[in-house]
């Protein structure tokens, strides 16, 4: 019995794997809608879009989220308002809590790294981000 239990150890170590850490960093910066998928199921792919989402972290629990212009110059065009929002780690979930003077709601981040963004909504609405990539001409 003891050797069974020592062959089933390692099983159990290695097979319970800790759910991967979100990255705060990696939610910083520039990102460009790609699709988005409707809780029917219906996706609906986006192409070359005149706006996109600046996200800035300011510490561990607050950040802000402004639609921005790119410009050919790789300069961007910001619009003068900015969602703020606050960061909640719940039931090992990260939960983004947006509140403005018209409406309020959460996103769910459920992945996020160096290039791809995907959050969900209480519509149960999925939306894919890329990052962003100044324009280039060769």
């Amino acid at each position: 019995m003891k050797k069974f239990l020592l062959l089933l150890l390692p099983l159990f170590i290695f097979g319970c794997k800790k759910k991967s850490e979100i990255n705060l960093e990696d939610l910083s910066g520039y990102w460009q809608i790609e699709k988005v998928a409707l809780s029917d199921g219906t996706e609906k792919d986006f192409g070359l879009s005149t706006t996109i989402d600046f996200i800035k972290i300011n510490g561990d629990t607050v950040g802000i989220r402004k639609k921005v212009a790119p410009k050919l110059d790789g300069t961007f065009t910001t619009s003068k308002s900015a969602e703020t929002f606050s960061i909640k780690k719940e039931n090992d979930s990260l939960h983004l809590y947006y509140k403005t003077p018209y409406n309020s709601w959460k996103e769910t981040i459920l992945h996020v790294k160096d290039s791809s963004l995907v959050v969900f909504n209480k519509d149960k609405i999925k939306y894919t981000y890329k990052r962003f990539k100044n324009f280039t001409f060769e």
